[in-house]
């Protein structure tokens, strides 16, 4: 068995020998040279430009509703500046008008109801106190303290004060300046050798002399006086302009509207008796539907030709200059309201002459008292609305007051702007560049004035419930008197007797100190 073993090696070991050489043989690998060529690059300097994508301005896609009486004037300003201010901001200025008559309910519904659908008011600035005791209207103090482009310095002291301040806080910006004075046809009264009116007086008779003549050339017979008389309007600030100058000779402080001595209403008495007697008569002397007019009617009679003398605010001024509808360009004049030779002893009720006691201020024996009717339209903010509409709200107000705006805009009759700024009335430059003559400017200009600086300036009143006072108790008797439903006697007794019942429901000792302290301005 082992040598079977070893004879089986043996042969396994031949066999390994033999057979790789009968194998064919294995191929040889070949080396193949090529030519590679690898394209190097070509490098190129490429300067990229990456335009940034715009900052988002600052109200992007936020609606400011702002509220105020049906225009065009005030109304116009907001509505041309919004588009202007929205490309600069990206705010979307939404404006709504509604008649005077329905401003303050209006605005005070909306605020008291918490509907809050308007974000900004533009209002009469003597009805702050009834939306600023609830809450209504946001303070506006740090804001105005910290915008340079408002140039709050140059807004004229006393609308920074009665238009803007309450109580110590600013809570409105004036976008306006408010004085009513008289306008008259310069060149038919110089024609006629007649001296602009100094008392109530010599308005009767000019108006009387000019009445039922062709004032403007075109074959109809004319008016001597245009006032607006129209209820539900701002008739009754027309007549307090007549009423005024009886009321208060000792100054500012004194006050036009109550006695300081227990709250008591100066409308029965013999200067109010006599006012309305004026007021009446101007009647005579003006168009039929004089009492159906609002201050657009009066104006355009005016402008026209068709009136020799009108009392208004400052807007027949510019209106005047209005190439596009006016016929008496460089024919205006304008002076500071007449005043009156006798005036009210409160003690007696009865007119007493003016001498050096009772008209400390009177010149040639003429006591003046003009009067800051209104007060100039401003805007407020609601102190409800969300913090970003606010932030626009107020950039919006600021951008319309600002004097890039105003001074241009209280040159355009349409505006209902007039002069609120001091470089208003220093920089007579734009008056003139507007259309006015030199002489124009002078006398209109000269009229703002003399009522603003006048130390016995009767302020419009301002206490709690003003609109009820005015726009309703006085207002409705007095378009009742002019249509004959009333005598004068009793007119005077519906005022009065109105107004106590009022004062007596809110509190006369509250409705006294409001009152004095709003007659102490800045002037």
């Amino acid at each position: 068995m082992k040598s079977r073993l070893l004879a089986l090696l043996a042969l396994l070991v031949v066999l390994s020998m033999i057979l790789p050489a009968c194998m064919p043989p294995a191929p040889q690998a070949q080396v193949v040279k090529e030519t590679v060529i690898v394209e190097k690059p070509v490098e190129t300097k490429v300067e990229v430009v990456v335009t940034p994508t715009a900052a988002p301005l600052a109200c992007e896609g936020v609606t400011v509703n702002v509220l105020t009486f049906t225009g065009p004037q005030i109304a116009e300003p907001l509505q041309r500046h919004g588009p202007e201010f929205g490309k600069l901001s990206g705010a979307k200025i939404d404006v709504t008008t509604v008649p005077f008559s329905d401003l303050y309910q209006k605005t005070l519904t909306d605020f008291a109801t918490g509907t809050n659908s308007y974000h900004v008011v533009v209002y009469a600035p003597q009805w702050v106190g009834d939306f600023v005791e609830p809450g209504y209207l946001e303070d506006l103090t740090d804001r105005i303290k910290n915008d340079p482009d408002l140039q709050w310095d140059d807004v004229a002291p006393f609308f920074r004060d009665f238009s803007a301040t309450y109580k110590g806080k600013i809570y409105n910006l004036p976008l306006d300046g408010d004085f009513q004075m008289v306008y008259y046809r310069s060149d038919l009264f110089e024609q006629d050798g007649i001296k602009p009116p100094e008392t109530w007086d010599d308005y009767l008779a000019a108006a009387q002399h000019f009445n039922g003549k062709d004032l403007n050339g075109d074959g109809t017979l004319d008016y001597g006086s245009c006032i607006s008389k129209k209820r539900a309007a701002q008739g009754f600030q027309m007549f307090w302009s007549f009423a005024g100058g009886f009321m208060q000779t000792k100054g500012t402080a004194e006050g036009a509207w109550f006695d300081l001595n227990g709250f008591k209403p100066l409308t029965n008495n013999d200067a109010m008796a006599k006012a309305l007697d004026i007021y009446k008569e101007t009647t005579n002397y003006g168009p039929p539907e004089e009492l159906n007019m609002d201050v657009g009617d009066t104006r355009t009679l005016f402008i026209t030709g068709r009136c020799a003398l009108s009392i208004d605010w400052g807007d027949i001024g510019t209106l005047a200059i209005d190439k596009t509808q006016s016929k008496v360009e460089d024919k205006v004049g304008s002076v500071i309201i007449p005043g009156t030779k006798e005036v009210l002893d409160r003690t007696t009720g009865k007119l007493v002459p003016c001498d050096a006691n009772t008209c400390p201020y009177a010149a040639n024996g003429v006591n003046h008292g003009p009067f800051a009717a209104f007060g100039g339209w401003s805007g407020a903010i609601n102190a409800q609305a969300d913090p970003k509409v606010k932030d626009c709200a107020y950039k919006f107000l600021s951008y319309v007051s600002q004097p890039a705006q105003s001074n241009v805009d209280v040159t355009i009759g349409k505006t209902g702007f007039n002069p609120y700024r001091s470089s208003q009335f220093r920089n007579r430059d734009q008056w003139i560049k507007s259309g006015m003559s030199d002489k124009a400017a002078k006398d209109y200009l000269g009229a703002i004035e003399a009522s603003l600086n006048s130390p016995n300036m009767v302020l419009d009143l301002r206490i709690q419930n003003n609109q009820q006072y005015q726009q309703v108790i006085l207002d409705q008797a007095l378009s009742q008197f002019l249509a004959g439903e009333l005598t004068r006697d009793q007119a005077m007794k519906q005022i009065t007797d109105g107004w106590e019942e009022l004062t007596n429901e809110i509190g006369r000792d509250k409705q006294l100190a409001i009152y004095q302290a709003s007659l102490g301005v800045t002037k």
